[in-house]
């Protein structure tokens, strides 16, 4: 049975970006809907110790994600189950309908619906996801000082993880499954100049081996020479780019090429007047819980005042 209702503010997704959006239209008495998605939470959900969110010595994930969702809760917001399936954004109210069979009208709609890891896909990805797997170099550095990592990759993030993690360990083993990097030539530099960094060409990761806790082994495959060899290891860092979670919209608001929504200039507002995005949805560069959580008290704050401004 189909049910439908209506209001002022509707946000998808419930990440940082999400939630941050939720908690200041929720202050802001637009009694936001938040639509909470597959994974609720967002990435942070697959994550162990978060060393970097102001406040907070150390967290986990899952654990502030939670005490976000209940200060927006607190504060009024109000969240809604399952997925969203299709919108009309051709003219306001904005129609919305998710997965559990609700249909929406919305005065003003927030995207934030954040992004997706590319996986290798292999033997113990999942298993060991947040336990020795990670694809943020940032969150999870410090928590491999003086321990053997390897990155998976060859662009641009690939060589700034390896960089980065240059600052906490000199065990680090660059995998790239092609001949030569393909990161932009001063960040190659940067790495190729660094003695503790080793790269292996033409390999790739084909399974991830463990103690049932924790990464403890790779197995690496040349595919030149079609030998392998088992690596011991205590994390792995997963560096083959994202995938924007924005398929839903790209026949409605403008997106670049990559898939990232975008966002007119000094605001979070898209191509679509009333429809604003934030977080990793839009972003491919910084890609951090504290720059999703800014976007989206932009975003919260953009919709605030285009519905002052647009509501009889």
């Amino acid at each position: 049975m189909t049910t439908s209702s209506s209001t002022s503010l509707f946000i998808i997704g419930s990440g940082p970006a999400g939630l941050t959006a939720a908690v200041y239209s929720a202050r802001a008495e637009l009694q936001p809907l938040v639509c909470e998605g597959t994974t609720p939470g967002g990435q942070l959900m697959g994550t162990t110790a978060v060393e970097n969110w102001p406040g907070d010595v150390s967290i986990l994930g899952p654990e502030l994600m939670t005490r976000m969702r209940e200060h927006a809760a607190h504060c009024g917001a109000q969240y809604i189950e399952g997925s969203v399936t299709a919108v009309d954004l051709s003219q306001r109210p904005f129609h919305i309908v998710t997965d559990t069979q609700h249909y929406f009208e919305a005065q003003a709609l927030i995207i934030a619906t954040g992004a997706t890891p590319k996986r290798l896909n292999c033997p113990g990805e999942s298993l060991y996801w947040g336990r020795g797997v990670s694809t943020c170099a940032v969150c999870d550095g410090a928590l491999y000082r003086n321990k053997s990592v390897i990155i998976v990759g060859g662009g641009d993030s690939a060589m700034e993880y390896a960089s980065f993690l240059a600052k906490f360990t000199n065990k680090i083993t660059v995998i790239h499954i092609r001949d030569t990097l393909t990161a932009s030539p001063s960040l190659q530099r940067r790495v190729l100049d660094h003695s503790n960094i080793a790269i292996r060409y033409t390999s790739s990761v084909t399974e991830i081996i463990g103690n049932g806790n924790q990464v403890t082994h790779v197995l690496v495959h040349n595919q030149q020479t079609d030998t392998s060899e088992t690596i011991a290891v205590d994390g792995i860092f997963i560096a083959i780019g994202l995938t924007p979670n924005s398929k839903l919209f790209k026949d409605h608001i403008a997106c670049d090429k990559a898939g990232y929504i975008i966002q007119q200039p000094h605001s979070t507002e898209t191509s679509v007047k009333g429809v604003f995005a934030a977080g990793d949805c839009v972003d491919p560069r910084y890609r951090q819980a504290i720059t999703s959580a800014g976007d989206g008290c932009r975003a919260a704050l953009d919709a605030e005042r285009f519905l002052n401004e647009n509501t009889p």
